[in-house]
């Protein structure tokens, strides 16, 4: 096995840099540093906690010019949009801070003469963080900042396609001064990976990726009773409803399938529109994609760069392919998209109609600029389609009657459901799902449960 890696540019294919995977001997030595940083960093309070783990935020905000080209180079967003992943992962990590003192605070119950009785969460210990590319800052800090609020010490694992973004925390970190062993940041190969997972190193892994990629993580713990936070992706759907405002739902979802080049878990892939206002809202829909302007990322003028990879792109285009010969029909022509070109990593947006599920495209993550948008009659059918899916990440609806929407999100399998806003993460709310999608919840309060262990405390006093 190759004792390097190297990271290509989507922008040009071009190697972007070179990094060694760590030793065994390095990540037994990391791990060795964690355990023994772990008991000192809990004893030193969350008060001291919250104020090194602020400073680092501090310090990736001053740089966010640095994180956004790391961003944008490795993975390919355009660097008019790279500096919103700065502000997400600000929001997120300020709030998560905000609450730790109510998320961690004793659960103390009605008091019985004669004892003092109260449940303490405690740190579980080394938390592994296996972050991916598509948006490598946020999916990482959901776990990284509870963590090590909580007491826990972290081994980030972040994507080969993103070691800058992983050396980028590390950087922080160690700017922040927190003390030796409690943050690390490791490069390392599947099998390293592997057979950390399976060691008695780990108490806890945060892993947000494929399926495959979660059945690993699972096999590999399968003989150690460990937790695990398993963020899997989605299908994610949209239902127009007959009431909708159709231009407002248009240009929200096209925003919601496209940003990115659609490389997000919770990116809309297929749209249910009602019959009435089918052909308004495809028109409307169409116009938006449109104005998009598919090219090299660094220029600012681009608002929808390559994917990740041309392996990736062509996986979109072979989806695209098979449901056009099945019926579908594309209503967005690729020519206009000069950039857009078979070996590369550009690709098109495209908006399929006269489609069904039982193309691959209506069912299968795609993970690219492409959706599906289908008539329906009613909620019923509505509500129908959107459950006749793997995955259960998040779903929208788009109506001015919000008593209607919140009795379909109460039918809908999914872990958070939208009324007229679609691809986005609010902090004070729980980040979970169901079925493919995995399990776990990140976030929110409840988002420090599955970092920290219950203890009963049980005095007698009198």
């Amino acid at each position: 096995m190759s004792e390097f890696f190297s990271v290509v540019s989507p922008i040009d294919g071009q190697e972007l840099c070179r990094r060694e995977y760590a030793k065994p001997s390095d990540i037994e030595q990391a791990v060795k540093a964690a355990k023994q940083a772990q008991a000192a960093w809990f004893a030193s309070g969350l008060a001291e906690r919250k104020a090194k783990i602020g400073a680092a935020i501090d310090w990736l905000v001053a740089h966010k010019d640095e994180v956004a080209a790391a961003i944008t180079h490795s993975m390919g967003r355009p660097i008019s949009q790279s500096p919103g992943e700065v502000k997400g992962l600000e929001e997120r990590a300020r709030y998560m801070l905000s609450i730790a003192d109510t998320a961690l605070a004793d659960i103390v119950p009605e008091e019985k003469a004669g004892f003092k009785r109260f449940l303490r969460r405690e740190p579980v210990g080394v938390v592994l963080v296996m972050a991916p590319w598509n948006y490598p800052f946020l999916t990482a800090v959901n776990a990284i900042v509870p963590a090590l609020a909580a007491g826990n010490v972290v081994l980030l694992k972040h994507s080969s396609q993103t070691p800058q973004v992983a050396e980028l925390f590390q950087a922080a970190f160690d700017a922040a001064d927190l003390p030796v062993g409690v943050f690390q940041s490791l490069h390392m190969n599947h099998a390293d990976t592997d057979a950390l997972l399976q060691s008695d190193a780990v108490d806890f892994v945060a892993f947000t990726g494929s399926v495959n990629g979660g059945h690993q993580v699972q096999a590999a713990i399968s003989k150690r009773f460990i937790g695990a936070g398993l963020e899997l992706g989605g299908k994610d759907p949209a239902y127009v409803r007959a009431d909708a405002d159709v231009a407002s739902a248009a240009e929200n979802l096209v925003d919601g399938a496209f940003f990115n080049s659609g490389q997000s878990c919770c990116g809309i892939e297929r749209i249910y529109v009602h019959a009435s206002v089918y052909e308004a809202f495809v028109q409307a829909f169409v116009a938006v994609t449109q104005q998009y302007r598919l090219g090299n990322p660094t220029d600012a003028n681009t608002n929808l760069g390559p994917m990740v990879r041309s392996s990736a792109a062509d996986f979109v285009r072979a989806q695209i392919a098979e449901a056009v010969a099945q019926g579908a029909k594309s209503l967005v022509d690729e020519a206009a998209f000069p950039a857009s070109q078979v070996g590369t990593a550009y690709l098109s947006p495209h908006v399929l109609v006269n489609v069904n599920h039982n193309m691959r495209v209506m069912r299968e993550e795609s993970f690219g600029p492409v959706v599906g948008i289908m008539a329906v009659q009613d909620d019923e059918e509505a509500i129908r389609l959107m459950n006749d899916s793997d995955f259960g990440l998040t779903a929208s609806i788009w109506t001015q009657d919000a008593l209607a929407a919140e009795a379909l999100a109460g039918q809908i399998a999914t872990g958070t459901v939208f009324m007229n806003r679609c691809d986005y993460l609010d902090p004070a709310l729980a980040w979970t799902g169901v079925k493919d999608t995995g399990h776990g919840i990140s976030l929110s309060e409840l988002g420090y449960a599955q970092l920290t262990r219950v203890k009963s405390y049980h005095l007698r006093v009198g």
